[in-house]
């Protein structure tokens, strides 16, 4: 019987004191496996795991235009007891009331990648609108003013793509660009393949392209080199995945804006894990950017 105390006191002990792992859900926008971004976040948040000796369990969409998917999984996990979240969310407004039930279930939620709309939620990810800007920056150092230029959007549902949207336009209206064309390419290399044939068509002289992301600039690259124009318009990507690298290292991307998604999954989990602690943390959290060029491109590849 003295046993059976002793022991039920050490496991009393042990649990009052919250030294048991901590499971964290990572909730990822699609899967790492051919996606250069979301492996790089998976990475991230699987070494952060390793170091805090959290259990991380990683689920993602199908697609990510897949909300319902993705709200699914929250919900499953909500009532299997996960300790905290971290969230890039597929479509904010629609995954805002089961994050909203998460939370008043006692489950601490951040942001990765993209923000939503629940109030007091950390967000962990780039400032996508500076990130934009900078590359709007670099091509109107590259071109005369007046030029014809174009944008290629992501999901403007998404506040990522609604950001770099912002910005890319900012940064080309107040030089002096001619925008001929915003259209939305989904994230996807099909699609801006598709949209950068489209562009082509109607604008002939058009000098430049912002892509919201590496997918779809490598995408509006394959219609440039198609057309035979490639040499004659610059293409800025943006999260300088290695595919992207190796594509400004041989001079056919001109550049592209790095995103440190390695340290978004890192973060996030490192951060959830405070909340689920009771601790507190900043409000917003940049993981920063940089421009890649053929100078750095190496380094990214």
């Amino acid at each position: 019987m003295k046993i059976l105390i002793t022991l039920f006191t050490a496991v009393s002990i042990f649990f009052s004191f919250g030294s048991y792992a901590k499971t964290i859900m990572l909730s990822t926008k699609g899967p790492g496996a051919g996606n250069p971004f979301w492996a790089s976040v998976e990475a991230g948040a699987k070494d952060a795991a390793a170091e805090f000796g959290v259990d991380l369990i990683i689920l993602s969409p199908p697609q990510e235009s897949d909300v319902m998917a993705q709200v699914a999984q929250i919900e499953d996990q909500i009532a299997k007891g996960v300790d905290a979240i971290a969230i890039a969310p597929t479509d904010p407004n629609a995954v805002a009331p089961i994050l909203e039930e998460a939370m008043a279930a006692g489950v601490p939620v951040v942001y990765i990648d993209t923000n939503g709309i629940n109030e007091g939620v950390t967000f962990i990810g780039t400032n996508n609108i500076n990130g934009a800007k900078l590359a709007a920056d670099y091509i109107c150092s590259q071109i005369p003013k007046g030029s014809d230029v174009a944008i290629l959007q992501g999901m403007i549902t998404q506040t990522t793509g609604q950001h770099r949207a912002e910005g890319s336009n900012k940064g080309l209206t107040e030089c002096g660009m001619n925008i001929v064309a915003e259209l939305p390419a989904n994230w996807d290399t099909a699609k801006g393949m598709s949209v950068m044939e489209d562009i082509i068509t109607g604008n002939p002289n058009i000098k430049a392209v912002f892509a919201s992301n590496d997918n779809m600039g490598l995408g509006a690259i394959e219609a440039l080199k198609n057309a035979d124009m490639l040499d004659d318009v610059v293409v800025v990507g943006f999260d300088a995945n290695p595919d992207a690298a190796a594509s400004v290292a041989k001079g056919e991307m001109s550049a592209t804006v790095a995103q440190f998604s390695y340290n978004m999954g890192y973060m996030g989990v490192e951060n959830a894990l405070k909340l689920a602690n009771g601790e507190t943390i900043p409000d917003n959290i940049d993981t920063g950017t940089v421009l890649v060029t053929k100078e750095n491109a190496a380094d990214f590849m």
